[in-house]
């Protein structure tokens, strides 16, 4: 029992110990247009973000109601019949950043970004490319992935299905800041 004990206190003492970075204001946009019709994009521009700098742990979450759409009508019909977003109000990411080292960021080092999303209740494992670069106690990172609506049961109807994509670009825009 004291050697369990030992092992928890020293590992939340190390933990405490580990530089982190943060924001609440990180941009997260989509597009699921097709070419011929009205673009379909919104704009996510309160995802809360955590980068642990010892592991490169990564942990983002953003409520779906932020999603700004230029279109009123578009942005209602997404949280309401695509996305159930009352019901499931969050998206989550918890992933990684490949050898990461804090120490060693430069003028936009790519990473590989390894990680879960999770909508609607729903896991996907997402592989991307990520660009970091770092200024002064300031990280700035970008990467770009696809998923889709099945992906996460989401179901598109027949009306509608052609004039929105199969396949979803999602981009992040990541400013983050030490947190002390």
């Amino acid at each position: 029992m004291k050697k369990a004990l030992f092992i928890l206190l020293l590992t939340l003492s190390y933990s405490s110990f580990s530089q982190k970075y943060f924001t609440r204001t990180g941009n997260t946009n989509f597009k699921a247009s097709v070419a011929v019709f009205e673009p379909i994009e919104a704009t996510n521009n309160s995802t809360s973000v955590l980068l642990n700098t010892e592991t490169g742990a990564l942990v983002a979450q953003l409520f779906m109601t932020a999603f700004q759409f230029r279109v009123a009508l578009m942005q209602e019909h997404f949280n309401e019949n695509y996305m159930d977003s009352y019901k499931y109000p969050k998206a989550i990411f918890k992933g990684e950043l490949s050898n990461f080292n804090l120490l060693k960021v430069n003028e936009k080092e790519k990473h590989t970004l390894t990680g879960i999303l999770t909508i609607r209740g729903i896991t996907k494992e997402i592989k991307t490319t990520a660009f970091l670069k770092k200024e002064n106690n300031t990280l700035f990172l970008k990467a770009t992935f696809i998923v889709s609506p099945k992906d996460f049961k989401i179901e598109i109807p027949a009306i509608v299905e052609k004039k929105i994509a199969e396949n979803i670009e999602v981009s992040i825009n990541y400013t983050l800041n030490e947190k002390e």
